[in-house]
């Protein structure tokens, strides 16, 4: 892959790995931090320029919570249409997203690395780059398969997994910004969400929409409201979950390297 943009959020608070790079066959060129400008507001992004034995590779950085220079936006602000926007006009060959998600499937245990392979979004919040204009599009499988494909190769050889061990699940996408009750994470289950979480489905979407690539690894950072083992009235921590989630980085930067690496 020529040209990747990744999106990060509490899982992947800024793209630093100078050192994750030493021994991939990728030698850091270039860094340039800009703004782009959209019609639906400015958008900062981090554009890193590789070398390789294959010639040039580019990665584009977006920090989906982005805030005047932090990544404090809560989730129920962001403006997915300008970032995703921002990261099309780019130029990237695919997007990469990566989120940390509360488990609720018992073998989705925190510090494991997953796919999402179907979301779930009954918050009735439109997401969509046609407003003015009756244009439906096909979700019926929500993600690029062939990344999915390769992605879930990498991840399993990075995480010393067997072919048997599950990687893809269903997202289920919360309005959010507080954390969810006992009771829904219960009647999510019963719906189908293997994991929750309050933005990743919105940006699927508009990808659809615009015909590129995309896929979502995801971080368990977190038992679900009510699965902590020993005590289901656990509170939840935005703090403590986006802690967790950036000690699990080594099988995303793998994902990333290898997505660059492979032609």
């Amino acid at each position: 892959m020529q040209r990747l943009a990744v999106i990060g959020g509490t899982g992947l608070i800024e793209m630093t790995f100078d050192q994750q790079l030493a021994g991939a066959g990728l030698t850091l060129e270039r860094r340039d931090d800009l703004v782009v400008e959209t019609n639906w507001g400015d958008v900062p992004l981090t554009c890193l320029r590789l070398s390789s034995d294959e010639g040039e590779k580019e990665l584009i950085f977006l920090q989906r919570h982005h805030n005047q220079g932090t990544a404090s936006k809560p989730p129920h602000m962001i403006e997915h249409r300008a970032n995703i926007s921002a990261l099309v006009n780019s130029g990237c060959d695919a997007i990469m997203a990566v989120c940390s998600v509360g488990a609720i499937s018992a073998d989705f245990p925190p510090g494991k690395v997953a796919l999402a392979d179907q979301y779930i979004d009954f918050t009735g919040v439109a997401s969509t780059f046609h407003h003015q204009d009756a244009t439906f599009t096909s979700v019926t499988e929500p993600f690029s398969r062939e990344l999915n494909d390769r992605l879930q190769t990498i991840l399993c050889e990075a995480q010393s997994f067997s072919e048997s061990e599950r990687l893809r699940y269903t997202y289920w996408l919360a309005h959010g910004p507080q954390f969810e009750t006992r009771a829904e994470v219960d009647a999510i289950e019963k719906l189908g969400g293997n994991m929750v979480g309050m933005t990743m489905p919105r940006e699927a979407k508009l990808c659809r929409e615009l015909e590129i690539p995309y896929a979502a690894v995801c971080i368990s950072s977190n038992w679900a409201a009510g699965r902590e083992p020993g005590d289901d009235s656990a509170d939840l921590s935005h703090l403590s979950v986006s802690a967790e989630a950036n000690k699990r980085l080594a099988p995303v930067w793998r994902c990333v390297i290898e997505l660059l690496s492979q032609g």
